[in-house]
């Protein structure tokens, strides 16, 4: 956790620019009631402490044509000691992976996976992701219906 103290205008501007990091500086600092000068000062005190990593745009995966979200469960040859690197190495160039977990139990690394449809992912799965060396296992599960996907994170009141 940041050592940063935090009181309620930091708190505010870190809620306003979770609902909408557009917001330009003086909206923002109309709606918490703060100086633009106070405001650009405190959100540089932010940024620098690492409390905002990015400002980004979500975009809607299936209007561009990725209608399968996916789960695979990784399991790694680990006689090898430098397996976890080169996979790790090896996932980062392929950018249907949205995310990597490395994770304790039945699976070493969760992938977030994103694909075209059902044969594209198959392709993937076969020709990427099995073949990488030190792969020794792959289960996949596939998303039938997004239930709730947040981007905010719980902020106090």
């Amino acid at each position: 956790m940041s050592n940063i103290e935090l009181d309620s205008f930091d708190w505010q501007l870190l809620k306003a620019l979770q609902k909408n990091a557009r917001l330009s500086n003086v909206a923002l600092s109309e709606q918490i009631n703060l100086s633009p000068s106070q405001c650009s000062r405190r959100l540089a005190r932010l940024e620098q402490s690492h409390l905002i990593e990015a400002y980004c745009t979500q975009l809607n995966a299936n209007e561009l044509g990725y209608q399968v979200i996916a789960f695979i469960n990784v399991m790694l040859d680990k006689t090898n000691h430098t397996s976890d690197t080169e996979f790790q190495k090896a996932i980062d160039g392929m950018p249907k992976i949205l995310e990597c977990y490395s994770v304790s139990g039945e699976a070493d690394y969760w992938l977030r996976v994103i694909s075209e449809d059902l044969p594209s992912l198959s392709v993937f799965l076969n020709e990427s992701l099995s073949v990488l060396p030190s792969v020794r296992d792959i289960t996949s599960t596939v998303v039938l219906n997004r239930i709730k996907h947040a981007l905010v994170i719980p902020l106090p009141n």
